[in-house]
């Protein structure tokens, strides 16, 4: 069966090959320049002799036209025939403790937003608050069975669904405040919405055959081995806004009609995936990303001017394997942050019968500081202890010394347990509370997921290596964020959102209960982080609890208009409470951090659970 389609594939291409071939020919004819001053003349004696001639050329091309569509026409369906008949999607079924987990409809229009408890702050900037995150099609994620064995979408997939606020004010100062959501619409989501069923394979996790046999016929039957998601983040370059996940480069978005406009690949000059976290340089504006491959080069980097119309830098950091980063950090005017982490993606290992994605916690770790134009040579490595870290919250020099903040953890969430395991078990045990430092180990299952803020303190000069942790165990964080006007440069103030480790452990899936306020320069009087025998100083935290049962997704710091206070603003997030199962987004006081949230607003639908969001301050001209 196997061999039949091939054959028919590569006739198809013979097909195809043959008519341009013979286009080519015909147009080298008809076009060849005149050899005398007559054959003007000579051309119209002969034209009753040769149009009979042309005639059956065109004939003869479209019935080859006609061969070479059926070919490929009848191929593509011998493969659809091949996978609906060998091929058993079935859905993954959600726990009642995750149904928030769990898809919504799109809007078909904006809702107008009435019901806001306290109320929106005068001097709170107009604008849009999105987030991003997966909505999957077809009622929810899928395995394939078959002969071939299974494979699975894991719990970051999903086809990417924008939900987004708008706060416009009044010349009165009355604000409007109005909600849509919308599909992402990636060239994958428009094929599989057209086709009306699940129709790529899942090729990320599942047995090595499953995978391979996967990632082939989606190839043949889509020209793409696995779908587009563009699921994690949003985010603004030179007036335009795009969506973004790492699987893809990322699709301008028309922030105003959540209209899908294409991709963006920097006019041509980007052809690989792209960080769901690049990073505004604050000194030139351009934009700094980065992009990994399962294929060499691995790892490669850009800078992108600060209109956004050319790629001015481009260079191969020149890895040795495929590490899956997910951030990118920079400092003002002078150097590029990378971290290559042990979390990799390799088609050999998957060819061995391993996994696709592995996390192994015995491989090295290491971050680089490598000058803003520089190559890979010019990267100065340093060498830490292994770790999943995804998200940095800043990056600054300190004197001779790079100093790198981030949320790590001991093992990866990403992509989960191996074939065969319990998921539910796994993530279960990771995700348990850690009662103390002592329990905070490497070579414990329970509680590796616990995530902590740390710090790494590099000596560009001396090449020493600094790093500990600045939060203790009492609480998990990650999904970090900041001021943005104090990225590059040393800042007083960082956010997370707070794990609720009991509720996330019980549902097998990471839930925020909360969110914590970090302060860098004051210490935390009563928690010290015993590391060696030598007592380390933790920072002080402020955490802002919301009510039981109720957890957030997306929350992102709103700076003051017209403040040069770093923390002077609101942190914006989507809360929902599964007691009453309705969504509310709610704005806190930055500087009345424990305080209870300024506004709360009563969304018109459920929002489920999702990635990274963003304020973009746009005025909506009411």
């Amino acid at each position: 069966m196997v061999r039949r389609l091939y054959t028919i594939s590569t006739h198809s291409s013979y097909a195809m090959a043959s008519s341009s071939h013979l286009a080519f020919r015909v147009n080298c004819c008809l076009q060849r320049p005149s050899v005398s001053d007559n054959f003007h003349r000579l051309k119209t004696s002969l034209s009753s002799t040769l149009k009979p001639f042309l005639r059956e050329l065109e004939q003869l091309s479209l019935r080859i036209d006609v061969s070479k569509a059926f070919f490929k026409n009848t191929s593509l369906r011998l493969l659809d025939v091949f996978v609906d008949s060998m091929f058993e999607f079935v859905d993954q079924p959600l726990l009642p403790s995750q149904s928030n987990f769990a898809p919504v409809d799109e809007l078909k229009e904006t809702v107008l937003v009435t019901n806001i408890e306290g109320k929106v702050p005068n001097d709170f900037p107009e604008g849009v608050y999105v987030r991003n995150g997966p909505n999957p099609l077809f009622g929810g994620l899928k395995s394939a069975v078959s002969m071939f064995g299974r494979s699975s979408h894991i719990w970051v997939e999903g086809e990417g669904m924008l939900h987004v606020l708008y706060f416009d004010k009044a010349r009165d100062g009355s604000w409007t405040v109005t909600y849509k959501n919308k599909y992402v619409e990636s060239e994958t989501f428009k094929l599989e919405k057209q086709r009306n069923k699940p129709s790529f394979l899942p090729a990320i996790e599942g047995s090595s055959p499953a995978i391979l046999s996967a990632y082939l016929l989606n190839l043949l039957r889509f020209g793409k081995v696995n779908k587009y998601l563009s699921n994690t983040n949003v985010f603004e370059h030179s007036g335009k806004y795009y969506s973004v996940a790492e699987n893809h480069m990322p699709q301008e978005i028309n922030m105003f009609t959540l209209e899908t406009l294409g991709n963006w690949d920097v006019n041509g000059a980007w052809d690989r995936p792209f960080t769901s976290h690049p990073k505004r340089a604050p000194d030139t504006g351009e934009l700094v990303i980065i992009g990994v491959d399962a294929r060499k080069p691995f790892m490669q980097l850009g800078i992108v001017s600060a209109d956004g119309k050319r790629l001015v830098h481009k260079v191969d950091l020149k890895f040795n394997r495929c590490s899956l980063t997910h951030d990118i950090g920079l400092t003002l005017c002078r150097y590029n942050v990378i971290m290559d982490f042990p979390l990799t993606l390799d088609i050999q290992r998957l060819l061995k019968g391993g996994p696709l994605i592995k996390y192994d916690k015995a491989e090295y770790a290491r971050i680089g500081i490598m000058p803003r134009y520089g190559d890979a040579d010019s990267i100065k490595w340093f060498q830490v202890e292994s770790s999943s870290t995804f998200h940095l919250l800043n990056c600054f020099e300190d004197g001779h010394q790079v100093v790198v903040r981030a949320c790590r953890a001991l093992d990866s969430i990403i992509p989960g347990p191996d074939m065969g395991v319990d998921k539910f078990e796994w993530f279960s045990r990771r995700l348990k509370q850690v009662e103390s430092v002592d329990e905070y180990s490497s070579d414990s299952e329970d509680g590796s997921l616990f995530s902590r803020c740390c710090e790494w303190r590099l000596n560009m000069k001396t090449g020493d290596v600094k790093e500990r942790y600045l939060t203790g165990t009492e609480f998990s964080m990650d999904f970090p964020m900041i001021n943005g006007d104090f990225t590059g440069v040393k800042n007083k103030y960082g956010y997370t959102q707070v794990i609720d480790c009991s509720a996330s452990s019980d549902s097998g899936m990471a839930k925020y209960g909360g969110l914590a306020k970090l302060h860098f320069e004051e210490p935390d009087t009563d928690q010290t982080n015993s590391k060696d025998g030598q007592c380390e100083e933790l920072i002080k935290v402020d955490y802002h609890k919301f009510e039981q049962n109720s957890f957030c997704t997306g929350a992102a710091f709103v700076p003051k208009p017209g403040s040069h206070e770093e923390d002077d603003g609101w942190i914006i997030t989507f809360v929902h409470n599964e007691d009453t199962n309705m969504s509310k987004a709610y704005i806190i006081d930055t500087r009345r951090f424990t305080s209870e949230p300024v506004a709360k607003i009563t969304l018109p639908c459920r929002i489920p659970y999702g990635f990274h969001g963003a304020f973009m301050p746009i005025l909506l001209g009411n």
